[in-house]
């Protein structure tokens, strides 16, 4: 039997990733919480130089550069469970499939029932694709993984690129004026009802009907198997003596990174700008991210001082749901009906006050508890027997 992580045995580096990108996550996903961002071109939606600037700053720093970070540390302690099974000579595939089968029902009630944003669906289903790879060399993780993400993405953003050239308006990213109505209207008058209707809508959409196996396959899934060849490698156990790596990896991918994702505001935005900036910016960014917090992790004061953010690392899908249930609340028309009512920075600095106050949730319950009270209906729901 696989058991789970036991305090003394965890990583404090890697549950300050998590909680730093969850605060990150926060911030993006309130875009979504708030107003219509699904349907609208943000470019061009946001009137005012206090929304268009903080915008400016969530897509260069934040949007689509903390979810990467996510998915490798999801990989990452996927791998950890495994060689920790292979340790103990014991089966890891029964009880992970399990695992992520239970991660997959909480992700339908997440996103069916709470918001349509779920992302811990599309974990599971990749979790589950590399469970057969996991016994794979981390340089054969590493190869597939770039094959994987580089040749299907790489010739998608080709194709943009040729059709921002021949067919420039058909590059322009146009706002659905009647979809922002009606998620509007559902989101901040409707009933339960209502709004589980335009959820539902909202998720198809987002799922690009049927075509979200590509982002799975080709996105999320080379992104665990990164995770994984580094936690075979234990790039963020030994990142003390791998300081040298770490300082030249931070340089190149932030500099890299923050280039790419500049492209929309330098270049003009468009389909082709707006692809590269997530596809390939956001990673390399991701990857500076950890790699910062990693080396910064190994001074013994910083990692006191980041405690809080650890505690809130490790119940991460405690904080995740939450987050989601409480701005549902806030601005859904069956809680307090702010939707559309509240600017970009006001939501901004609403994620924050939201992540300051679970951080404080979490030292509460740490104290009485080892686990998030998500996290430990999670192990029963694992561990317990058919």
């Amino acid at each position: 039997m696989i058991l789970p992580t036991q305090e003394k045995e965890r990583i404090i580096s890697i549950d300050v990733m998590r909680g730093f990108a969850l605060l990150g996550i926060f911030v993006v996903n309130m875009l979504f919480f708030h107003g219509p961002y699904i349907y609208v071109n943000p470019y061009d939606w946001y009137q005012t130089p206090a929304d268009q600037e903080t915008y400016k700053w969530i897509d260069i720093f934040v949007q689509g550069s903390v979810y990467p970070l996510f998915a490798m540390l999801f990989g990452y302690g996927l791998a950890m469970q495994f060689m920790k099974s292979e340790a103990k000579g014991t089966s890891f595939s029964r009880l992970a499939v399990r695992r992520l089968l239970i991660l997959l029902g909480i992700g339908c009630i997440h996103a069916f029932l709470i918001w349509s944003g779920d992302i811990l669906i599309t974990y599971a289903l990749a979790g589950l694709c590399l469970i057969v790879l996991m016994k794979l060399k981390p340089l054969w993780l590493i190869i597939i993984a770039a094959v994987l993400y580089l040749i299907p993405n790489g010739l998608l953003t080709g194709l943009v690129y040729f059709m921002t050239k021949i067919a420039p308006d058909q590059s322009v990213l146009y706002t659905a004026i009647q979809k922002v109505e009606e998620s509007a209207v559902a989101y901040s008058q409707g009933s339960w009802f209502d709004v589980f209707g335009q959820r539902l809508a909202d998720w198809l959409y987002m799922q690009g009907y049927g075509l979200n196996v590509v982002l799975i396959l080709c996105t999320i899934l080379p992104l665990l198997m990164l995770g994984s060849a580094a936690a075979k490698l234990r790039l963020i156990e030994r990142a003390s003596e791998l300081k040298l790596f770490w300082i030249i990896t931070i340089i190149i991918a932030m500099t890299a990174g923050t280039a790419i994702k500049w492209l929309p505001f330098s270049q003009g935005d468009d389909l082709f700008t707006m692809t590269v900036q997530d596809t390939f910016g956001g990673p390399l960014q991701a990857i500076a991210y950890g790699g910062f917090l990693a080396l910064i992790c190994t001074i013994p004061i910083v990692g006191k001082l980041l405690s809080p953010i650890a505690k809130a690392g490790r119940m991460s899908m405690t904080i995740y749901l939450m987050q989601s249930i409480l701005a549902t609340t806030i601005f859904y028309g069956y809680g307090f009906g702010l939707y559309g009512k509240v600017d970009i920075a006001t939501g901004t600095w609403m994620a924050i006050g939201i992540y300051v106050i679970q951080i404080i949730f979490a030292e509460i319950w740490f104290t009485k508890f080892k686990q998030g009270p998500v996290e430990l209906l999670w192990r029963k729901l694992t561990y317990s027997k058919i």
